[in-house]
């Protein structure tokens, strides 16, 4: 009889840790992936998308370019380090700061996009596509709230200001060794795409077949995490995610901030605590916190990318990567801080979910509103605003 029990204990044990890996092995599909829709974005239109940035001519235009260039490009902190770059060439800071605040907005486009891997599972889905929209919710509501202040008064400006003439002067640090996602990611994506070249495929078509692809794994990967996830998180697997993630906020705000700086992307970030909430590993309530760590966790890359620019206009790089820092911070504080403001995300990420899970057009008539219908009114508005 204790045999029995002992060889079933050790054949459990044995299948347990064959899932891990094939979890693990699943997320690091789920990075190239990511990896492989990012590339995609940048060589069918990174060029253009950095055209963009000359059409900013005034704060409403400068928001829907910083959307509009992340939702292309898929990385906040790339589009954030283009700004700064940007304003080390001359941009005025004051176009700057709607940029960042957009970038914001439109790196979730991923998210979302991750969530539709669960798109036939009804509940997972529903739970899935909350998690995903509760990032976008809270980004809208903080340029809702912090856009107009700044228009008003320019206190993001002025503070960014002070703080970069304390730190101005400082040795220049480098990120191309910190971020060890990127090593493990690029082999497959470089390979990818010289197959894809030796073809004779364009850039465009290549940025295309790559987009494709890295959608189709993702819907492959997700579906197959979340089957795994419902047998293998049970007990102190669980606690142990709990432990990271789910007890509190400022464990979860500090643990989104710690994997976002050390993935560099919060898009990644995001994405992988995605599927746990689909799979109801984690609630909506406690993934919150956690994406709101992640905001904070991708300026590290554009700060750290200020302190290495030299010359005239070094002050003002290192200033718009203050103000992104202290942009995501403030709006942690307040609108986390406040009951009211903290709860008009959930709830509309809770609505819009719900309302997903009957019909799926609401999901393409959201992303719709969202990405291309609201910043195409707002550039029609802005010109008799500005």
């Amino acid at each position: 009889m204790n045999e029995a029990v002992a060889q079933t204990s050790v054949s459990a044990g044995t299948s347990n840790w064959k899932q891990w890996f094939t979890i693990a092995f699943l997320v690091y599909l789920l990075l190239v992936a990511v990896g492989m829709i990012g590339s995609g974005f940048k060589l069918a239109a990174g060029p253009q998308a950095k055209e963009l940035f000359e059409f900013a001519s005034n704060p409403i235009t400068a928001l829907v370019i910083g959307v509009l260039a992340t939702a292309l490009i898929q990385s906040s902190s790339t589009v954030t380090s283009i700004i700064v770059g940007l304003v080390a060439g001359g941009m005025p800071v004051e176009i700057a700061i709607p940029m960042v605040m957009g970038a914001n907005i439109g790196t979730t486009v991923t998210n979302t996009i991750v969530s539709l891997g669960m798109v036939k599972q009804g509940d997972d889905f529903r739970r899935a596509f909350a998690a995903a929209t509760i990032h976008d919710f809270f980004n809208v509501l903080s340029v809702v709230i912090f856009l107009p202040l700044e228009v008003m008064f320019g206190f993001l400006e002025r503070v960014g200001a002070y703080l970069a003439q304390l730190m101005v002067g400082g040795e220049s640090m480098s990120v191309k060794g910190f971020n060890f996602i990127k090593p493990i990611v690029k082999p497959p994506l470089n390979l990818l795409k010289e197959s894809l070249g030796t073809i004779g495929f364009s850039d465009l078509i290549v940025g295309i077949v790559l987009i494709v692809l890295g959608i189709t794994f993702i819907f492959f990967v997700i579906t197959a995490i979340g089957k795994i996830l419902k047998v293998i998180m049970v007990g102190k697997a669980k606690d142990l995610l709990h432990n990271a993630v789910g007890r509190g906020p400022v464990l979860g705000i500090s643990s989104g901030t710690l994997i976002t700086v050390l993935v560099q992307s919060s898009s990644t970030t995001t994405s992988l605590i995605v599927p746990l909430a689909g799979s109801g590993v984690f609630s909506l309530r406690q993934v919150y916190p956690f994406t709101l760590g992640a905001n904070i966790g991708t300026t590290i890359t554009a700060l750290l990318a200020a302190t290495a620019v030299t010359g005239v206009n070094a002050i003002f790089a290192l200033q718009i990567a203050l103000i992104h820092l202290l942009y995501n911070l403030i709006g942690v504080i307040v609108i986390y801080g406040v009951p009211l403001l903290r709860d008009i995300p959930v709830k509309a990420a809770e609505t819009l979910s719900v309302l997903a899970q009957k019909n799926k057009l609401y999901v393409a008539g959201y992303m719709l509103l969202v990405f291309v219908i609201i910043p195409l009114l707002l550039i029609g508005t802005s010109e008799y605003l500005f």
